[in-house]
């Protein structure tokens, strides 16, 4: 069932932006790649190859300005590691080579993490944890330099610190260093709710480095790494899967939703195979598309209830406060990338874990 509607989402995929890289695009990359590694089936290098080939031009890549230094535009990244490794084709290491480079001069914060955007200044969100340090620690394993790794994983332990909210045992969506934009609690800068795909995002960046770093690298994220993966798994719903607003059973409006529930999904399942999660997934994969998958006309399957997208700040005219009423104002959308991709990577997550018995 799935296999199907993910060969019918690709094939009849438009690129997100126009064809300009963007990690929306990124996340459907991800997990074709992660198919691929799940099933050894060529058909999902088949798939992805030509749709990443358009976005390489000889000179750079379609619509990529690295002087925007915006952390999203690095997470296409790792399938281009991917290709490289599984092709050899110097196009894709000549496009990471890219990335690198904006990352080289990208802005930081006074602590040493990238900001989120440079129109984002002084500012640290779990989206960038996963977009940006997560390129750069398989970067760096890729070309063997050990700085790299090193430095995604410093940067990764130094946001965490940033964005932990004690009440909760959970982390802010975003933070302001500087504590000057209006979304922001002005004592210690954070943002007010715990939206779940931001805290999606987050565990899907440190399973991957847990991975991608090795158990030595990654020891001083291992810890709050498992208390995460155990917390996120106790807010799960009796239905299976996770509400917009993580941790507000209370809020009225707040709904299932399914792009951050396949993250979840994700992140228990690879974290259960890497160490890091103590508890049962045997049921996480199923409950997720008995919530997700919908059949609509011609009994084509939809996924459905997701959260079309989230911010902080000013956005197309309009003020996003970060509190957990306005995650639950944004649009709701079926069959999005920011979801799709992530509902890809947990069924992948799921084959491998039932091949390893």
């Amino acid at each position: 069932m799935l296999t199907q509607y993910f060969t019918d989402f690709v094939e009849a995929h438009e690129p997100y932006k126009g064809g300009n890289w963007c990690y929306e695009d990124g996340c459907i990359y991800t997990g074709l790649a992660l198919l691929h590694r799940a099933t050894g089936d060529q058909k999902w290098l088949d798939l992805m190859v030509p749709r990443i080939n358009a976005q390489i031009e000889a000179d750079g890549l379609t619509g990529y300005n690295p002087s925007d230094y915006n952390i999203d535009n690095i997470q296409p990244g790792r399938a281009a590691l991917y290709l490289s490794q599984q092709t050899g084709d110097a196009r894709y290491m000549a496009a990471c080579g890219l990335l690198t480079r904006q990352l080289a001069t990208h802005p930081r914060t006074k602590s040493g993490v990238f900001w989120h955007k440079l129109r984002y200044p002084w500012q640290v969100w779990l989206d960038g944890l996963y977009m940006g340090p997560t390129f750069l620690a398989a970067y760096g394993v890729q070309t063997a330099d050990d700085t790299l790794v090193d430095d995604a994983i410093a940067q990764v332990d130094t946001a965490m610190q940033m964005l932990a909210t004690p009440e909760t045992g959970l982390y802010a969506h975003a933070i302001d260093e500087a504590k000057m934009q209006p979304w922001c609690n002005p004592v210690d800068g954070k943002s007010h709710a715990h939206w779940s795909r931001s805290l999606g995002w987050l565990v899907m960046a440190l399973v991957d480095l847990a991975e991608i770093a090795g158990p030595e690298k990654f020891a001083p994220l291992r810890a709050r790494t498992e208390n995460l993966l155990r917390d996120v798994a106790g807010f799960r719903r009796p239905e299976g899967i996770w509400l917009q607003v993580l941790d507000r059973p209370d809020l009225e409006g707040n709904y299932l939703e399914t792009s951050a529930s396949a993250m979840f999904v994700y992140g228990l399942i690879r974290g259960a195979d890497l160490g890091l999660y103590a508890g049962d997934v045997s049921t996480l994969m199923a409950d997720l598309a008995s919530c997700a998958m919908r059949k609509g006309a011609n009994d084509n399957l939809s996924m459905v209830e997701m959260c079309e997208v989230a911010g902080l700040g000013w956005y197309e005219g309009r003020f996003r406060d970060g509190s957990a009423e306005y995650y639950l104002s944004e649009a709701r959308v079926c069959d999005d990338a920011k979801g799709v991709g992530p509902l890809m990577m947990a069924y992948a997550a799921h084959l491998m874990h039932q091949a390893r018995g």
